[in-house]
């Protein structure tokens, strides 16, 4: 009788957490959208964009895409939602007085974001980016327009021995300041400096301007300057050119694949490193929000429902916050990419502890 009690009171929290959960993301993401469709209507009427396009391939993508990147506010939310009503109406105080201890009243709270965290890493790392690819290209073809990103300082081994150094290189496939090294038996032999290195579509050949070529052979030194070197490397555009949000496009296991190529093209690979980890630490953080959350609102305070959730809207939105600065620093170089996504939620851990501990007792 007592284990069908408790089953009860599980299946009772459980449905509570998530019914809320999911009329939070159903609440929030109608009106993030109704705020897209206003701020896109322009663009969506003067570049005559199809409606269909418009529904089919941005919003039935940008919907799934906001839930699942949202997920751990929605978690929050709901948590400190439903728990500080369930305390208001002394429904806590029942449950514990009953000899329920608290360890006991949070399993349904974990098990309840176990079923989330599941929800939302497969959604995150398996269904949603495929899906995505539909939102990016409509993005960069009728608002964006400008869909690569231009590359800079770029280091590369283009074959064995040869190394070619651009300042940047962008629009009009164009690259500039231009170096390019050949070494034999790990000696300099050649070297070729140039204000800039253009693709040429028609000859599918490099056309390299005002160059200087220093050459070393027994060793002597040849020099030689020109204005226009037509010439075949072992590259192409396609290696330095790095589409918008293309990380949000490639499952879990392309990312993977994705910067081991990149890092093997001497190509940056951090953005891409900081998308995987969130896709990692995302569904873990429901936990720490959702301990967070119970613990804060299963406690009258003074102030009463409008507290906790200006509380627990804080203490989120703290948390989004610190994660955007981490990942400023991995982005600029300053700190390892799975340190900055990580640090948050170690952080947050023990402040889940500690308002867990106060609220035990």
């Amino acid at each position: 009788m007592k284990m069908k009690f408790y089953k009860t009171i599980d299946f009772y929290i459980t449905q509570k957490f998530l019914g809320t959960f999911f009329y939070a993301i159903t609440l929030i993401i109608s009106i993030a959208t109704v705020f897209d469709i206003s701020e896109n209507l322009d663009e969506f009427i003067s570049k005559n964009i199809p409606t269909r396009d418009i529904i089919v391939d941005y919003y039935l993508n940008f919907i799934p895409y906001f839930a699942n990147l949202f997920s751990p506010l929605f978690t929050f939310i709901a948590v400190i939602y439903f728990t500080s009503k369930m305390a208001y109406n002394t429904e806590i105080i029942a449950i514990l007085s009953s000899g329920v201890s608290y360890r006991r009243l949070m399993r349904p709270y974990v098990f309840s974001a176990f079923i989330i965290a599941v929800f939302t890493f497969i959604l995150g790392n398996y269904v949603i980016p495929p899906a995505n690819k539909g939102r990016v290209e409509f993005r960069n073809k009728y608002i964006t327009q400008n869909n690569f990103r231009i590359e800079r300082d770029i280091h590369r081994q283009i074959e064995p021995g040869v190394y070619i150094y651009m300042q940047s290189f962008g629009t009009g496939n164009i690259g500039y300041r231009f170096t390019l090294e050949r070494f034999e038996n790990r000696e300099l032999v050649e070297k070729l400096t140039a204000d800039n290195i253009r693709w040429d579509e028609e000859s599918e050949k490099w056309i390299i301007n005002n160059y200087w070529k220093r050459t070393w052979n027994n060793e002597k030194e040849v020099i030689e300057k020109g204005y226009r070197l037509d010439t075949t490397l072992n590259m192409t555009p396609g290696d330095y050119k790095i589409e918008r949000d293309q990380m949000e496009t490639l499952t879990t296991t392309q990312l993977s694949n994705e910067i081991k190529s990149m890092k093997q093209r001497g190509v940056n690979p951090v953005e891409f490193e900081i998308e995987k980890h969130k896709r990692i630490s995302g569904p873990f953080s429901a936990f720490i929000l959702t301990i967070i959350g119970a613990a804060l609102a299963s406690r009258k305070i003074k102030g009463g429902l409008g507290f906790h959730l200006g509380l627990g809207l804080l203490l989120s939105f703290s948390y989004i916050l610190f994660m955007q600065i981490t990942v400023v620093f991995a982005v600029s170089g300053s700190m390892p990419p799975i340190v900055a996504v990580w640090i948050p939620n170690l952080i947050f851990s023990t402040i889940a502890f500690f308002v867990y501990r106060w609220a035990a007792r």
